[in-house]
C-alpha cells in the first residue's frame, strides 16, 4: 500500500487521519478535510464526507483503504460529489441520513445507531441544523475523552450557516444541546483544524447565536417587526463581503422565522 506521507494523509486524532480536498472557498475554508477512520490493527477503514468529484482526492482516499463503509455527514456537494465514484473505486456502501445519497446497497443511517467497523465504535447522532439531514460521527474509543467528526454542525474555525428553511435554527440550538453532553471530546470538523473540546466550542458558537438574536432584536426595534431579510442583513452583517452576503441572508432568515415563532422555533 502506498505511504502514508504521499497520499497527504494527516493525522488527525488517535484513530483518525484526513486527506484535504482540493476544493477551498468561502464557504469551505481551505477544503474539506475527508476522514480515515481506522482502529489499531485493523486493515480495513471507513471514510467520512468523500468530498469533491476529484480523481486524485478520491484515489488516495481509496488507496488507504481497503475502505470498508464510506459514511456521509449531510447532503452539501462539497461532502458526497464523490461519494458514487468512490463507491466504484472501493465496493464499499455509502451511508447517509437521506436515501438519496446511499450508494452500494448502503441504508440510511439512523439516529442512535452504533456501527462497528474496521475495528471502531461509531455512534450515529442526528444533528439538525446546518441542514435537515445533518449527523455527527463519535468514536467514543479515540484517545482518551473520544471524537466527534461533526460535519459542517461544528466548524473548525468561524460559524455554521443554516441552510433555511432546510435548516432552522430551534433544531440548530436543540443539536448544541446533544453535543455538548458528549464533554470534552476532540472535534474533528469537515472545514479548519481540528479543535480540543467539543464542549467548550459549543458553548461559543450558542453564546454567538444569542449574541446575533439580541442583534437582530435590535435591528427589528429600528427597522419594524416586518422588516426584509435584505435591511436586517444590511444592518447585522454589514461587515460581510459579497461571497458569503447569500450565507448571511439565510442565516437572518433563519433567525427571524426564530423570533416570529415560525417553523424553526421549538
Amino acid at each position: 500500500m502506498t505511504s502514508a506521507s504521499s497520499l497527504g494523509l494527516q493525522r488527525s486524532s488517535a484513530l483518525t487521519q484526513f486527506v484535504l480536498a482540493p476544493n477551498p472557498g468561502p464557504m469551505s475554508l481551505e477544503g474539506t478535510n475527508s476522514y480515515v477512520l481506522r482502529g489499531g490493527g485493523s486493515p480495513s477503514a471507513v471514510v467520512v464526507d468523500p468530498g469533491p468529484l476529484d480523481e486524485q482526492h478520491l484515489q488516495a482516499l481509496a488507496a488507504a483503504g481497503p475502505v470498508e463503509l464510506i459514511l456521509v455527514t449531510h447532503r452539501h456537494a462539497d461532502h458526497t460529489a464523490g461519494s458514487a465514484a468512490l463507491h466504484q473505486l472501493t465496493g464499499a456502501p455509502v451511508r447517509a441520513a437521506e436515501p438519496a445519497h446511499c450508494h452500494g446497497g448502503g441504508s440510511p443511517l439512523l439516529d442512535g445507531e452504533i456501527v462497528v467497523l474496521a475495528g471502531l465504535e461509531i455512534r450515529v447522532l442526528a444533528t439538525p441544523g446546518h441542514t435537515s439531514d445533518s449527523v455527527c460521527f463519535h468514536l467514543p474509543d479515540d484517545g482518551g475523552r473520544g471524537s466527534v467528526l461533526t460535519g459542517d454542525t461544528i466548524l473548525g474555525r468561524g460559524t455554521t450557516m443554516l441552510d433555511y428553511p432546510d435548516g432552522t435554527l430551534g433544531d440548530y440550538l436543540a443539536s448544541l444541546d446533544r453535543l455538548e453532553a458528549l464533554g470534552a471530546a476532540t472535534v474533528l470538523p469537515a472545514h479548519g483544524p481540528v479543535l480540543p473540546s467539543l464542549e467548550a466550542i459549543v458553548r461559543d458558537y450558542r453564546g454567538h447565536r444569542h449574541e446575533r438574536l439580541d442583534q437582530i432584536r435590535a435591528a427589528l426595534d429600528r427597522l419594524g417587526r416586518n422588516a426584509a431579510v435584505s435591511d436586517v442583513a444590511d444592518a447585522v452583517y454589514s461587515d460581510v463581503g459579497p461571497s458569503v452576503r447569500r450565507a448571511a441572508e439565510m442565516s437572518v432568515a433563519a433567525q427571524l422565522d426564530y423570533l416570529r415563532g415560525g417553523a424553526g422555533h421549538r
